[in-house]
């Protein structure tokens, strides 16, 4: 098996795979704010996590757990469009989570994707990050809380298969050429998703079932399935999936 020190679990369908997640999300900030004044988290986008986001906002049980103004939000990748866009990732966190939960504005950390140069974007964003977490060159940011989903293609973030910033190993944020796009995504590097200290994968659907096999089953081939790229180096990393998506790995595992 290619990846070590997981910990994965099975629900039976898209909405208990929600209603786990938001359970780990709060015990996750609970923890850290145990310790911490403040907890950072870096959101995904794609449609997975929708329901997630909802449930935490709206769902007094749980929304109610969370001290939402010691909690800081930035976004694990971007769209390369305008915050309004439908394409956004920020809008979709936006419409169904930040605008709906009491979190300050200033505890929201969106990528500037509209700035035309896609470049500056990656860099700016940077520099905020850096500036967040006060850090100097060669340094990490260490995220308490990372967000994953995974396409078909097995492709994590905007780290997609065969594109130049699986190679990456200084910066903090690239602009990411994706050719079948024809388009920038902006993402953050595999190093600082693997510096933070918990990584929860967030995978439902049955086109995603061949790639899941391969990513936790497969041969290391990174540059064909760029999600094995995600092995913290001190964390914890969950994956979480729904029945659909596990049908093909060949462990028996029954969902919960």
């Amino acid at each position: 098996m290619v990846l070590k020190n997981y910990k994965i679990q099975i629900l039976a369908d898209l909405k208990a795979l929600s209603r786990a997640a938001a359970e780990t999300i709060i015990e996750l900030i609970s923890d850290c704010l145990q310790n911490r004044d403040i907890c950072t988290i870096a959101l995904s986008g794609g449609s997975t996590p929708k329901r997630l986001y909802s449930l935490l906002a709206n769902e007094a049980a749980l929304r109610d757990r969370i001290h939402w103004e010691r909690v800081h939000f930035f976004w694990g990748d971007e769209r390369h469009v305008p915050p309004g866009h439908p394409d956004s990732n920020y809008l979709m966190a936006y419409n169904t989570l930040l605008s709906q939960a009491p979190i300050p504005s200033t505890n929201i950390h969106r990528v500037r994707s509209e700035d035309a140069d896609a470049e500056k974007a990656a860099a700016d964003y940077e520099l905020e990050i850096r500036s967040f977490f006060k850090i100097q060159a060669g340094e990490m940011p260490r995220f308490d809380f990372v967000l994953l989903g995974m396409g078909a293609d097995g492709h994590t973030a905007s780290l997609f298969p065969v594109t130049s910033a699986l190679k990456e190993t200084k910066r903090l944020v690239l602009a990411n050429w994706v050719e079948k796009f024809q388009t920038f995504r902006l993402t953050l590097t595999a190093p600082v998703l693997n510096s933070a200290a918990c990584i929860l994968f967030l995978v439902a659907g049955k086109d995603k079932a061949d790639a899941v096999r391969a990513v936790l089953e497969g041969k290391f081939q990174p540059d064909r399935y760029p999600a094995q790229l995600i092995q913290p180096s001190g964390g914890e990393l969950i994956w979480l999936l729904d029945r659909s998506a596990a049908s093909r790995l060949t462990l028996n595992r029954q969902p919960t």
